[in-house]
């Protein structure tokens, strides 16, 4: 069963790959205002997810949100407080919204960390990349969801 899965996931790749559709084309199965299914298939590790959010580097969360995060001097005032996002949307809601938020506000200012079609003023070396990769996001909605544990 298991190198059944693997020969059809190999033929969706070839396909895609003679098609030149992208693979997150098919991850973002909206339904409604969420993506119900994980986008890497395996769990989010919060610990990874807290080093993207707050991270300066990679995510930039915190370069517009705020949140429950003392020890970060230089937090964001141009978007909705993590922790209160994190409260009120559910794990398939904050999947869609990291995904594509212009799917929400075509006026959004935050980027679409998992589309690379249809984006303005994209450096050419990131052409046909993702801001985060499938694991990373998983990961951000991981650690998102633990502040609702705090």
């Amino acid at each position: 069963m298991v190198l059944k899965k693997a020969g059809y996931a190999l033929a969706i790749s070839i396909l895609l790959a003679i098609l030149q559709i992208p693979l997150t084309a098919l991850a973002q199965s909206f339904e409604g205002d969420a993506i119900n299914q994980s986008l890497s298939g395996s769990p989010g590790d919060p610990i990874h997810g807290r080093s993207i959010v707050l991270g300066r580097q990679t995510g930039l969360c915190i370069l517009c949100h705020s949140g429950p995060f003392p020890e970060e001097a230089f937090q964001g005032n141009l978007a909705p407080d993590l922790g209160l996002s994190s409260a009120r949307l559910s794990a398939a809601q904050l999947r869609a919204h990291i995904v594509d938020a212009s799917y929400f506000n075509k006026d959004t200012i935050m980027p679409s960390y998992y589309r690379t079609d249809n984006l303005n003023r994209v450096a050419p070396k990131f052409i046909g990349k993702t801001i985060l990769n499938a694991q990373e996001i998983e990961d951000v909605i991981s650690f998102l969801l633990s502040l609702n544990k705090q």
